[in-house]
């Protein structure tokens, strides 16, 4: 089972080596990983997501609240969260195939940010099952190369907030 954790830590050095450690000591395997500072430049937010069952999640965010500069650990799967992610994708666009990339770039609100002779480079955002259609859309086309940040999520109606 998939899940996405919300980890408030202290934006000090390190801190992010000690959580990705732990994860990797506990068998997990980190597969998307997000960490900026937070509105606060004291604490950053770090949203992992990662597979493995209850228990073994249990135990994670028991090892988690353990580490000294973690602050909170939220597992979002608890309650309703909005989840975003951005993808970079540079396609090939030669032989005349940018007026069809426009059209789906249309269709899925993507933004075209750069064009060459040979190729385009495009943004999008939205959760990660929108973010595959859209790449499986964009295939045929031949995929150059592609960067994507990973999860960014936030819990709702949180009383709480850092």
């Amino acid at each position: 089972m998939r899940h996405t954790l919300s980890v408030i830590v202290e934006n000090k050095f390190g801190v992010l080596a000690r959580v990705a450690g732990m994860f990797s000591g506990r068998g997990f395997n980190i597969d998307t990983l997000n960490v900026a500072p937070t509105h606060d430049p004291k604490y950053s937010r770090i949203t992992a997501t990662v597979k493995g069952d209850t228990q073994q999640l249990d135990q994670c965010i028991k090892q988690l609240h353990k580490l000294v500069d973690v602050l909170e650990v939220i597992d979002l799967a608890q309650g309703a969260f909005a989840a975003r992610e951005l993808v970079l994708v540079k396609l090939n666009a030669e032989n005349g195939k940018r007026s069809e990339i426009v059209q789906i770039c249309d269709i899925f609100r993507a933004k075209i940010v750069d064009v060459s002779q040979r190729s385009v480079i495009v943004e999008m955002t939205g959760n990660q099952e929108k973010i595959e259609a859209f790449l499986n859309m964009m295939e045929p086309f031949g995929i150059k190369a592609m960067a994507r940040t990973g999860i960014a999520a936030l819990e709702r109606n949180r009383k709480l907030e850092l």
